[in-house]
């Protein structure tokens, strides 16, 4: 037995794998990575694979980025983690400030976890909690969006909606409002866009004008809808939200997890509308893909409001172990420092127009129905029937068939039911992000089309 068959059968005798149907894993032969570099994954074997979902969104530079290596070795030859339970640490200091800079004006004060359902709970709990002390303890309950993803907790899956994900723990659940989200490729108002003058908006502000003085916070993923599809919302979107949120006293929260650190072609989407919410949850991209790490930002006002008083001390009951490690803070300043000093948002752009242009092409395909992006975020749905926009039967499981393939072409990428998402490195040269949508392109058409006859 060589490596690979011996690691596969550690794997299928010992590891339960997220988001897997492990009876089709274990009666498969799993790809096993082993190393990296750049844009590619090697596996055990040594073949190499296009990375095109960023090993699940996080990969920002590359992998095995000299500067990144550098900072973790670096740190370690002072402290690998300290408790930031009562005591500060050099790390996550520094790292506080950069990202307060950043960030969108008005967020001021950075609470840190380890992934991103834990900065969304964390958002939730602060908004909670801020109207509690404001007087108002009837804003208890969230306005969220249809189609909405904010993590695998019990509270990020109350805000949640998808069924496969949330379906069968609802009994678990707390109640949530919805509103709305413009999937303009499937209108959930039944209108057309441009023509719809973004009437989302329409049925937000009836959820608010109802209810706000019972909901402490609207949460919303900014422009794009990542476990959704990729969907990807107009420009003043955005706005209109923070516009409603502000007329009705309800707090924003921008769940920036999968959007956050340059995906969309700015640092944080909100920048795109130029919005600054009151809280704003940071994960996957923070560290550069290296380590887990997870920010929650607020603004001055809702971290005053946990403080009590002289005579009455409070506090935000709420920790993690490896809040604010110091591994983890060190190489997210490095990724800071890349960003800025190889102008990552400025070079990126030739990219990110030239990922438009092929993207464009994959229209003419005669299966694919829409085609989403924003910088290298997209996402591909394909459909059985294009004209009506009928979408294949759940069992056909056509986007994983695709990722199948195009996994035989050399590329590794995911589906969302039938919708192939591809979100390669910021890093991805021109032809070899070209070589991952001819992949995808060809892997399309090979299934979609073999299957139709």
């Amino acid at each position: 037995m060589d490596k690979t068959d011996r690691l596969r059968e550690l794997d299928k005798l010992y590891v339960w794998h997220p988001f897997t149907r492990m009876r089709e894993w274990l009666e498969g032969e799993p790809l096993i990575i082993e190393r990296a570099e750049g844009v590619y994954l090697i596996d055990t074997d040594g073949r190499r694979y296009i990375d095109g979902v960023s090993s699940l969104w996080v990969t920002v530079h590359g992998h095995r980025k000299r500067e990144l290596d550098r900072a973790i070795k670096e740190q370690l030859r002072k402290v690998a983690h300290s408790t930031l339970l009562g005591l500060g640490n050099v790390p996550s200091i520094l790292l506080a400030e950069r990202l307060v800079r950043i960030a969108p004006k008005g967020l001021t004060k950075v609470f840190y976890s380890d992934n991103g359902s834990t900065a969304v709970e964390i958002a939730l709990k602060l908004a909670f909690y801020y109207w509690q002390k404001r007087g108002l303890p009837e804003k208890k309950r969230f306005l969220a969006f249809t189609g909405a993803y904010h993590g695998d907790t019990i509270g990020t899956m109350s805000v949640g909606e998808i069924d496969v994900f949330v379906g069968r723990y609802r009994p678990l659940l707390f109640p949530s409002y919805r509103a709305p989200y413009p999937y303009c490729y499937r209108c959930p108002v039944g209108k057309t866009y441009p023509d719809c003058a973004i009437a989302c908006l329409e049925r937000l502000e009836a959820v608010l004008k109802r209810s706000h003085e019972r909901i402490a916070a609207c949460i919303i993923e900014p422009f794009v809808q990542g476990a959704a599809g990729m969907v990807v919302a107009p420009t003043g979107f955005l706005k209109g939200v923070r516009r409603l949120t502000k007329k009705y006293n309800v707090l924003l929260i921008a769940d920036e997890v999968a959007t956050g650190f340059g995906r969309t072609g700015r640092m944080f989407a909100c920048q795109w509308d130029d919005v600054s919410p009151d809280l704003m949850c940071l994960a996957k991209g923070i560290t550069g893909g290296y380590l887990p790490l997870a920010a929650t930002l607020s603004t001055e006002a809702i971290f005053r409001a946990h403080l009590g008083t002289k005579r009455s001390p409070d506090a935000f009951y709420h920790g993690h172990t490896y809040t604010g490690n110091p591994l983890a803070c060190s190489v997210a300043l490095a990724n800071l420092e890349v960003f800025e000093k190889e102008r990552v948002l400025d070079r990126m752009q030739p990219v990110v127009e030239l990922f438009s242009q092929l993207l464009e092409g994959f229209r003419e395909l005669k299966h694919v129905g829409d085609v989403r992006y924003k910088g290298l975020m997209a996402g591909i749905e394909l459909v059985e029937d294009k004209r009506t926009k009928k979408p294949y039967r759940v069992e056909l499981r056509m986007g994983n068939r695709v990722c199948m393939k195009a996994r035989d072409k050399g590329v590794i990428v995911r589906p969302l039911g039938d919708t192939i998402v591809v979100m390669p490195p910021l890093s991805i040269k021109k032809r070899e992000l070209r070589a991952l949508l001819s992949a995808i392109y060809e892997s399309i058409r090979e299934v979609t089309e073999g299957a139709s006859r």
